[in-house]
Protein backbone atom coordinates (compact mmCIF):
# COMPACT_ATOMS: atom_id res chain seq x y z
CA UNK A 1 0.00 0.00 0.00
CA UNK A 2 1.37 3.52 -0.87
CA UNK A 3 1.73 5.62 2.12
CA UNK A 4 3.76 9.24 2.39
CA UNK A 5 6.71 8.34 5.10
CA UNK A 6 7.68 12.10 5.44
CA UNK A 7 6.62 15.77 4.18
CA UNK A 8 8.09 18.74 4.74
CA UNK A 9 6.44 22.46 3.47
CA UNK A 10 8.66 23.29 1.35
CA UNK A 11 7.07 27.20 0.14
CA UNK A 12 4.27 29.03 -1.43
CA UNK A 13 1.34 25.76 -1.55
CA UNK A 14 4.55 23.24 -2.36
CA UNK A 15 5.21 20.42 0.05
CA UNK A 16 8.21 17.82 -0.61
CA UNK A 17 7.68 14.15 0.02
CA UNK A 18 9.22 10.78 0.40
CA UNK A 19 6.85 7.66 -0.51
CA UNK A 20 7.04 4.46 0.94
CA UNK A 21 8.69 3.47 -2.03
CA UNK A 22 11.34 5.90 -1.47
CA UNK A 23 10.95 8.26 -4.17
CA UNK A 24 11.05 11.91 -3.29
CA UNK A 25 9.12 14.36 -5.24
CA UNK A 26 7.44 17.93 -4.33
CA UNK A 27 3.91 18.18 -4.78
CA UNK A 28 2.62 21.86 -5.60
CA UNK A 29 -1.15 21.95 -4.83
CA UNK A 30 -2.04 25.63 -5.27
CA UNK A 31 -4.07 24.80 -8.14
CA UNK A 32 -6.03 22.51 -6.65
CA UNK A 33 -6.55 24.59 -3.62
CA UNK A 34 -7.17 27.62 -5.68
CA UNK A 35 -9.04 26.22 -8.39
CA UNK A 36 -10.56 23.13 -7.41
CA UNK A 37 -14.51 21.90 -6.77
CA UNK A 38 -13.54 20.47 -3.39
CA UNK A 39 -14.95 23.35 -1.13
CA UNK A 40 -13.38 22.38 1.94
CA UNK A 41 -9.89 22.84 0.93
CA UNK A 42 -10.64 26.56 -0.05
CA UNK A 43 -9.91 27.18 3.84
CA UNK A 44 -6.18 25.99 2.78
CA UNK A 45 -5.66 28.83 0.83
CA UNK A 46 -4.93 30.97 3.95
CA UNK A 47 -1.15 29.82 3.71
CA UNK A 48 -0.84 29.13 7.72
CA UNK A 49 -3.31 26.57 8.41
CA UNK A 50 -1.35 25.27 4.64
CA UNK A 51 1.56 24.25 6.60
CA UNK A 52 -0.21 23.50 9.40
CA UNK A 53 -0.36 19.73 7.96
CA UNK A 54 0.84 16.04 9.75
CA UNK A 55 1.91 12.78 7.82
CA UNK A 56 -0.35 9.78 8.72
CA UNK A 57 0.31 6.99 5.72
CA UNK A 58 -1.18 10.48 4.06
CA UNK A 59 -0.97 14.41 4.55
CA UNK A 60 -3.65 15.47 6.58
CA UNK A 61 -4.46 19.24 7.73
CA UNK A 62 -6.94 18.01 10.15
CA UNK A 63 -9.06 15.24 10.95
CA UNK A 64 -11.29 15.97 8.19
CA UNK A 65 -9.29 17.20 5.37
CA UNK A 66 -6.84 14.80 3.59
CA UNK A 67 -5.79 13.67 0.40
CA UNK A 68 -5.32 10.20 -1.57
CA UNK A 69 -1.72 9.31 -1.47
CA UNK A 70 -1.74 7.95 -4.53
CA UNK A 71 -3.43 11.20 -5.91
CA UNK A 72 -0.24 12.97 -4.28
CA UNK A 73 1.95 10.21 -6.09
CA UNK A 74 0.40 11.87 -9.25
CA UNK A 75 0.98 15.09 -8.15
CA UNK A 76 4.55 14.65 -7.50
CA UNK A 77 5.69 12.21 -10.78
CA UNK A 78 3.04 13.22 -13.17
CA UNK A 79 5.29 14.27 -15.34
CA UNK A 80 7.46 10.53 -15.14
CA UNK A 81 6.58 8.80 -18.31
CA UNK A 82 7.64 5.77 -16.96
CA UNK A 83 4.48 6.31 -14.60
CA UNK A 84 1.83 7.00 -16.78
CA UNK A 85 0.46 3.41 -16.71
CA UNK A 86 0.24 3.17 -13.65
CA UNK A 87 -1.79 7.05 -13.12
CA UNK A 88 -4.01 5.72 -16.16
CA UNK A 89 -4.69 2.69 -13.97
CA UNK A 90 -5.38 4.93 -10.93
CA UNK A 91 -7.81 7.04 -13.04
CA UNK A 92 -5.86 10.22 -13.01
CA UNK A 93 -5.24 9.99 -17.06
Amino acid sequence: MLSIIDARYQDDYKIAVEFNDHKKGVIDLKDFIFNGKIKPFKELQDIEKFKNFKVDYTIKWNDELDLAPEYLYFKAFENDDKLKNKFKEWGYL
